[in-house]
């Protein structure tokens, strides 16, 4: 017996590029909260001073040797760093990280000096052996991403932690994740190529509420750092990162399209058994539904026209939340045509919307499949599976 195998690497990146400079535009922002009760935003600072090469600094007449992944400064200036009234709230935080095994730190200079050391430095960064100045304010240093997971589970995520998370989480141009192609998409990593999330799996996340979170994702997309594309009811919302490609490739961001963005997921639609118009302002008259007798056969279709112009309405709700204007006027038309017919139970339409004044068009290519013809699918790819087994 023959078998033809197909084998596939899985790669997980266990680590992601963070540059300082990025970092610095994030702690001058102070607009961006750092108030809360994860440690995200505070360790990542720190692993952002942290040395490569040894080398020498130079504080009140006296030259520290520092090496790869230590560093050393005053108090004032850990105090500046992490935006704390009090020094000794700034050592607070120094307690917890090392108490958590992130790092070991001693006060010197009578205790107006720290000197800490980044746990496990050498595992995601390279060193070298060599003497060289290092530049704090520019290059490049490498994060665990499990850090990441442990520290914004540790209390209630401020908006630079949920900022550092969502651009630790971009995906860009993987043919795994969907939407990625369009641009960076924050993706969690959820093993279902879905970038998907609603408001509920993220205020479980970052251990805020809703309306938090709702607020804060208006926010950073008010201040352009990220374009949030919102779908209706419970479906979630895609979130992609504004300034991601001009700072990890140094090319040039591109523009997010909502209106493409939201054709490319598959949202699914729930259609209730009493079809009625009251809950939505499209009427049965600007639907058209026509059929290609070229290429449609005069089988019965898979999909009923009531239920078909429901769908409609359902699409026209999703695209009025991306900016269409047109899907909000009630003498728009929406025109489909029949391009296939209901063959393995799928039922493919173009979709046109022309607005009243004849300016404005917008074209879609629709496809519809029944949850029965994808559960029946599956039934019969479950049987062959079971024979090849027996």
């Amino acid at each position: 017996m023959l078998y033809q195998l197909e084998i596939k690497q899985v790669v997980d990146y266990p680590r992601c590029r963070i540059y300082r400079d990025f970092l610095r535009t994030f702690m001058n922002d102070r607009d961006i909260r750092t108030n809360g009760s994860s440690y995200l935003f505070y360790y990542m600072t720190l692993c952002s001073y942290a040395n490569f090469r040894t080398s020498y600094r130079r504080i009140e007449g006296v030259s520290y040797l520092i090496g790869p992944g230590e560093w050393i400064c005053t108090t004032e200036e850990l105090s500046e760093w992490f935006r704390t009234r009090f020094h000794h709230q700034a050592v607070s935080i120094l307690d917890f990280l090392q108490k958590q095994h992130y790092l070991t730190y001693v006060r010197l200079g009578r205790g107006n000096l720290i000197k800490f050391q980044i746990s496990g430095w050498n595992n995601n960064n390279t060193s070298l052996n060599y003497n060289y100045p290092c530049l704090k304010d520019v290059g490049f240093f490498f994060f665990p991403v499990s850090a990441v997971h442990e520290l914004i589970s540790m209390g209630k995520c401020s908006e630079m932690d949920i900022v550092l998370d969502l651009w630790i989480h971009a995906i860009y141009n993987d043919e795994q994740v969907q939407g990625s192609d369009i641009g960076p998409v924050v993706y969690f990593r959820n093993c279902t190529g879905n970038p998907l999330i609603s408001y509920a799996e993220l205020s479980l996340r970052w251990g805020i509420s809703k309306a938090t979170v709702s607020r804060i994702l208006n926010k950073l997309q008010n201040k352009e750092y990220l374009s949030l594309v919102s779908f209706t009811g419970r479906h979630g919302s895609v979130i992609y990162l504004c300034n991601y490609l001009s700072t990890m490739f140094n090319v040039s961001d591109v523009m997010i399209d909502k209106e493409e963005v939201s054709m490319i997921f598959q949202v699914p639609v729930n259609l209730p058994g009493n079809l009625s118009q009251e809950d939505s302002p499209i009427k049965d008259e600007q639907i058209t539904i026509e059929a290609n007798n070229d290429i449609v056969s005069s089988k019965t279709a898979c999909v009923s026209k009531s239920h078909i112009r429901m769908v409609v309405r359902k699409i026209a709700k999703i695209l009025a939340a991306q900016g269409v204007s047109c899907c909000e006027c009630p003498q728009s038309q929406y025109k489909l045509y029949s391009l296939s017919d209901c063959e393995d139970g799928k039922l493919k339409y173009s979709l046109r919307i022309d607005c009243p004044d004849g300016q404005n068009s917008y074209q879609f290519k629709l496809t519809m499949i029944p949850t029965e013809t994808i559960e029946k699918t599956n039934m019969s790819e479950t049987r062959k599976v079971g024979t090849c087994n027996e």
